[in-house]
């Protein structure tokens, strides 16, 4: 983290808010717990204005909260140990780090740090992989079908691929949803070849047989890492862990989004879970900047979780210039009518992120206007 030369005593002016509706390329379908996701992503996005000079940043904060912190200083927000920002002030963190890299003139990687040298690049997959084939009856078709997706990733530059598994436990019978999901990893294997990156979410819908039936099943394909394999237990983990290891395979277990239990970095710590995916928003970055000091040292890798939300496409990657453990950043491609990502591009398995200042991306001044009119608000 680095020194910076900015007003601290610039006073935020006013906080602005207002939701667009972010298209995917086509519709995300069914996982292991929920219904369809759908082509449209939520985005909400709060504008924060301090001397004179604005940032934008996804946020959730009440119009009420917001109105509280008008006339706070930019100084008051942030910890000693700068980028990090105040628990208090979190609702508008990621607009208020995107403030401080227009203020400064840095892209909020290099805040976080300023080593990085440019250009800059992080590791990422595709995670558009969900339950598009439920529709056919047999494994093989359906193996057909999700490669066919997996092929459409790996025209867009992508080397790594996250596949939904879980089929299962609720939207098919066990074993008909145990062989779909093998045999749709294993076919996605030999389409994307031998040196793509798989990894796999089952949501929660696995038990610890389920789990090494699954790995079984695929042991050829090489699977990365498995997340949310059941609903954390130190216990279930530890036992999975050494059965992987006696198994002579290399797959990770991850997990971390979501409603995780307290314990995980605990069970992290005793290697019991290899990758934490805490999401980038909640609890979010700053949390993350002060966790990596427990992580340093401990072979404890960093994937943090943010689908859904289009702009974490384009937060995440900057917080991984602070976090030396990170393996990768998820990216759930979406265009949003009035944010241009084109400093962003997708080449190699990588996202390279431009040198401009904050996150890299241009806010259309009339449709904030017209998004605001239409749903948001402003504290005036």
């Amino acid at each position: 983290m680095v020194e910076l030369d900015f007003d601290r005593s610039a006073k935020i002016e006013r906080i602005e808010w207002a939701r667009y509706t972010a298209h995917r390329p086509r519709p995300a379908g069914k996982n292991a717990r929920l219904p369809e996701h759908g082509i449209n992503v939520n985005v909400p996005l709060a504008r924060i204005t301090a001397g004179g000079v604005s940032g934008y940043g996804w946020s959730t904060v009440s119009r009420e909260r917001a109105k509280e912190l008008v006339g706070r200083t930019v100084g008051e927000l942030f910890a000693e140990k700068m980028p990090i920002v105040r628990q208090d002030f979190r609702p508008i963190e990621i607009a208020l780090l995107d403030w401080l890299g227009r203020a400064t003139k840095r892209p909020v990687y290099a805040i976080v740090n300023p080593d990085v040298k440019s250009p800059f690049s992080v590791r990422c997959y595709d995670t558009s992989l969900y339950f598009d084939d439920l529709h056919l009856a047999d494994d093989a078709a359906a193996g057909a079908f999700m490669a066919k997706e997996a092929a459409e990733g790996a025209a867009k530059g992508h080397t790594a691929f996250k596949i939904k598994i879980g089929r299962g436990g609720m939207h098919m019978p066990l074993a008909a949803g145990m062989s779909r999901d093998i045999a749709i990893v294993n076919a996605i294997r030999a389409q994307v070849g031998p040196e793509a990156t798989l990894l796999v979410d089952a949501n929660n819908a696995y038990n610890v047989n389920l789990a090494k039936q699954f790995l079984e099943g695929t042991a050829a394909s090489n699977v990365y890492f498995l997340e949310e394999a059941f609903h954390e237990d130190g216990e279930l983990y530890r036992h999975l862990k050494e059965w992987i290891a006696k198994q002579g395979l290399q797959t990770l277990i991850a997990d971390g989004e979501g409603d995780y239990s307290p314990r995980l970095l605990d069970w992290a710590k005793r290697g019991w879970v290899d990758v934490l995916q805490y999401d980038v928003f909640h609890p979010g970055f700053s949390f993350w900047l002060e966790l990596e000091p427990q992580l340093h040292g401990q072979g404890i890798g960093a994937a943090p979780h943010h689908y859904g939300t289009m702009l974490g496409n384009y937060v995440a990657p900057h917080l991984s210039a602070g976090i030396p453990t990170w393996r990768f950043a998820e990216f759930d491609e979406a265009k949003c009518d009035g944010i241009d990502t084109s400093g962003y591009r997708i080449d190699a398995g990588r996202i390279a992120m431009p040198e401009t200042p904050g996150f890299g991306l241009t806010f259309d001044e009339k449709v904030f206007a017209e998004r605001m009119r239409e749903n948001g608000w402003t504290t005036g």
